[in-house]
C-alpha cells in the first residue's frame, strides 16, 4: 500500500498544485473540441475528404477512452508525479507533431498519440488532487475549481479554436498545447508532491487491462461508426456486441484477479457508482449543447467561429459560479443526493427551452437564457459528482478511481454524440420528405427541426439522470459525508 507525501495543513503549494493539474485537465478536455472548428481549414490545407475528416476526432477519442483505466492504474504503480510529467511531455510532443503535420495520415497519428498521453494525464491530474487536498473544506474548494474546468473545457475549446483559427492558423489549435504543457511542466517539477511507497509494488493486471481497453475501444468505435455508417452497419453492431462481451469478461476476471486493475468495490459502492453514472449521463447531455447550439449559431444565425465561441462565455461563467456555490456551501449542507438531481432537472429544463428556437430567434432573447441555465446545471452536477467519485478510495487505487471519472465522461460523450446525431439526422430526413420540394427555406427549417429533436432527447437524458441520482445517492448520514471526510495522511477506506 502506498503513502503520498500530503501535509495535514493546506499551504500555498497546494493551491499552485491545483493550478498545475487544472492546466493539464483543461488541455485534455478542450482538445476534444478545439480541433473541431479548425477542421475545415485543415481539410483545405491537407486535402483530405469529408469521409476522412471524422478520423481527426475519432483517433483522439479512441486512444483516450480505451487507455484511461490503464493510465490511471499506471499512476498508482509508478508514481503520480512521474506519470504526470510523462503525460505532459508526451502530450506536448504529440501536439507539436500534429501542428507540423504535412499529411492527413501524420495528423491522425498525432491525434492518436495525443489520446494516449491524455489517458495518462487526465486521471493522474485528478488523483494528484484527490491525494493532495485531504482537509474537507479545502478539498471542496479544489474540486469546485477542477469540476468547473472539466465542465467548461469543451466550451473553452470552441472559443479558443475559433480565435486561433481566425487570428492565426488551424495548426495553432495544436501548437497551443505545447505552451500550456510547458507552464504545467515547470509547476509539476516544483510543486506536485512525490510519492513515498512502502511495501512491495503491486503488479499490473495485464489480462484485465487488455479486456477493459478492448471493451472501451469497441464502445467508442461502435458509437462513432453509428454516426457515419448507421446503426444497422455490421461494424457498428459487431463492435458494440464485442464491447459487451469483453466488459462481462473483465468483470468476471476482476472478481478473481490477485492484483485487479479496478477492484469492483470501487464502483459497487453506492455513492461512488451513482457519481460515475451521473458524470456519464451529464457528459451525454452536455455534448448535445455544444454540438447543436454550435450548428445553430454557425448555420442559422450566421455567426463566425469567434462569435460562436464567445457566445458560450456566459454559460462558462454560470458553470464556474455554480461550481463554487455548490462545493463550498450546498454540497456540505445538502449532500450530492439533493444537489446532483437538482442539476439534472435544470439541465432538462435548459434542453426543453432550446427546443423553442426557430429561424427568427435571437441570441440575447432565446439562446442566452437556456445556455446560462445549462451552465448552472453542469456546475451543479460535475464538481459534486467528481468529489463523491474519488472520496473514500484507498490511496493505492486513487489513480484508477479517478480514471473512472474520465472514462464515464468520455463514454457518455461518445454515446450522446452518436445517439443525438443519428436522431437529428433521421428527423431532418423525415422533415424533408414531408415538405418537398427542398427549397433553402425548407432545408433551414429541417435543420432547426433536427436540432429540436436532439434537444428533446438531451432533456430525456437529464431526466433519467435526475431519477438515477436521486435514487442511488445515499441520504445524509448514510455512508461517507463530503463535509466530514477524514483528513490527514490517509484517505478513508472503501465503504461497502
Amino acid at each position: 500500500m502506498s503513502s503520498e507525501l500530503a501535509p495535514t495543513v493546506t499551504d500555498r503549494r497546494h493551491w499552485i498544485t491545483l493550478v498545475v493539474v487544472g492546466l493539464a485537465q483543461l488541455m485534455v478536455v478542450l482538445d476534444a473540441t478545439v480541433v473541431n472548428i479548425a477542421l475545415p481549414s485543415a481539410q483545405a490545407d491537407l486535402g483530405f475528404s469529408d469521409g476522412q475528416r471524422q478520423w481527426i476526432i475519432t483517433a483522439y477519442s479512441l486512444a483516450f477512452a480505451s487507455l484511461l483505466l490503464l493510465g490511471g492504474r499506471l499512476s498508482d504503480l509508478i508514481g503520480r508525479k512521474r506519470t504526470f510529467v510523462i503525460g505532459l511531455i508526451g502530450f506536448a510532443a504529440a501536439s507539436a507533431l500534429g501542428g507540423a503535420a504535412s499529411t492527413f495520415e501524420l495528423l491522425v497519428a498525432a491525434r492518436a498519440l495525443q489520446g494516449v498521453f491524455g489517458a495518462l494525464l487526465a486521471p493522474t491530474a485528478l488523483a494528484v488532487l484527490t491525494t493532495t487536498f485531504t482537509i474537507p473544506k479545502e478539498r471542496a474548494r479544489a474540486f469546485g475549481v477542477f469540476g468547473a474546468i472539466a465542465g467548461a473545457g469543451g466550451a473553452v475549446g470552441l472559443l479558443l479554436g475559433g480565435f486561433l483559427t481566425e487570428a492565426l492558423d488551424w495548426r495553432w489549435n495544436l501548437y497551443i498545447n505545447v505552451f500550456i504543457a510547458a507552464v504545467a511542466l515547470v509547476g509539476a517539477f516544483l510543486y506536485v508532491p512525490s510519492i513515498a511507497r512502502s511495501g512491495p509494488r503491486p503488479r499490473l493486471d495485464v489480462p484485465g487491462t487488455v479486456l477493459i481497453s478492448g471493451a472501451l475501444f469497441g464502445l467508442v468505435y461502435g458509437f462513432s461508426n453509428a454516426e457515419t455508417e448507421g446503426w444497422d452497419a455490421p461494424v457498428t453492431w459487431g463492435m458494440l456486441a464485442g464491447a459487451v462481451v469483453l466488459l462481462v469478461a473483465f468483470v468476471l476476471w476482476q472478481r478473481r484477479a490477485t492484483h485487479p486493475l479496478l477492484p469492483l468495490s470501487i464502483v459497487l459502492d453506492r455513492n461512488r457508482g451513482a457519481a460515475y453514472l451521473s458524470v456519464l449521463i451529464a457528459g451525454a447531455g452536455m455534448f448535445g449543447i455544444f454540438l447543436f447550439v454550435t450548428y445553430y449559431l454557425r448555420l442559422t444565425l450566421g455567426y463566425s467561429p469567434i462569435q460562436t465561441g464567445l457566445s458560450f462565455l456566459p454559460m462558462i461563467g454560470m458553470l464556474v459560479l455554480a461550481a463554487q456555490l455548490g462545493t463550498n456551501l450546498l454540497v456540505p449542507r445538502f449532500g450530492p443526493k439533493i444537489l446532483v438531481p437538482t442539476g439534472m432537472v435544470l439541465g432538462a429544463i435548459a434542453m426543453v427551452w432550446l427546443t423553442q428556437l426557430d429561424g427568427s430567434s435571437t441570441y440575447a432573447a432565446n439562446v442566452l437564457p437556456p445556455l446560462m441555465v445549462m451552465g448552472f446545471a453542469m456546475g451543479t452536477i460535475m464538481p459534486a459528482s467528481m468529489q463523491t467519485a474519488t472520496l473514500g478510495v484507498d490511496r493505492q487505487f486513487a489513480g484508477v478511481a479517478s480514471a473512472m471519472v474520465n472514462t464515464s465522461q468520455q463514454v457518455g460523450g461518445s454515446i450522446g454524440t452518436a445517439l443525438l446525431n443519428t436522431l437529428a439526422a433521421t428527423a431532418m430526413t423525415d422533415y424533408l420528405a414531408a415538405h418537398a420540394p427542398s427549397t433553402p427555406q425548407v432545408i433551414g427549417d429541417a435543420m432547426i427541426a433536427s436540432y429540436a429533436t436532439a434537444y428533446w432527447w438531451g432533456a430525456a437524458f437529464f431526466a433519467v439522470g435526475a431519477v438515477v441520482s436521486a435514487t442511488l445517492f445515499r441520504r445524509r448520514g448514510h455512508g461517507l459525508s463530503l463535509a466530514h471526510a477524514p483528513a490527514g495522511d490517509a484517505e478513508p477506506v472503501l465503504a461497502h
